[in-house]
């Protein structure tokens, strides 16, 4: 099945939640304030794409491709990313809400998240080698069996990591946060 293309589209103040963004790849394009929540964006590309105060909130990802997009000021509550396409899989997020997502089993090397919340995903035994949580906040995300080596978290709060199931090599805290390396030790720390 050949693909519609846009490139270098401007997509503004879309609703896609009734009338569903066409089946398409979409690269270097850019979508500000534009609402896909509970939308279907399976099978879609989307290539060097901004997302800009967006609501994808319990959006269909089934084998959406994401290579280099970027999501600033957008709202993902519930994406199940663990479903989108997995090659060339590469994004970033700053300023976002990420609630309930999940990235299970999910290689997600070298991922940004920035000033993002972020509570209650799912991040058990995803590859997430030199991801960076800068002032997010985790609290009662899952790390599981998780690859989070040379992982940056020494800004994040409200994290609980447990050392002994996860591989945290070169993993980066601060004396601040630490504590969340010990909560599942039911350790007091004071």
């Amino acid at each position: 099945m050949n693909l519609l293309l846009f490139d270098q589209h401007d997509f503004k103040s879309e609703n896609y939640t009734v009338n569903l963004l066409p089946k398409a790849e979409y690269t270097d394009c850019t979508f500000t304030n534009c609402t896909f929540e509970n939308s279907d964006i399976s099978n879609i590309n989307f290539i060097e794409c901004n997302f800009i105060d967006c609501n994808f909130s319990n959006v269909n990802v089934i084998n959406t491709t994401f290579n280099d997009v970027s999501f600033k000021d957008c709202k993902l509550l519930g994406v199940l990313f663990q479903n989108c396409n997995a090659f060339l899989l590469s994004f970033k997020f700053i300023n976002c809400i990420l609630n309930f997502s999940s990235f299970y089993q999910l290689k997600i090397n070298l991922t940004e998240f920035q000033n993002c919340t972020i509570h209650q995903a799912d991040f058990t035994e995803s590859e997430a080698k030199q991801v960076v949580f800068k002032d997010c906040d985790l609290s009662g995300s899952t790390f599981n069996r998780t690859n989070l080596e040379s992982a940056d978290f020494t800004s994040a709060i409200n994290f609980n990591i447990n050392p002994s199931v996860n591989q945290l090599n070169k993993a980066s805290f601060s004396n601040e946060n630490i504590s969340g390396l010990l909560k599942s030790f039911n350790i007091k720390i004071k």
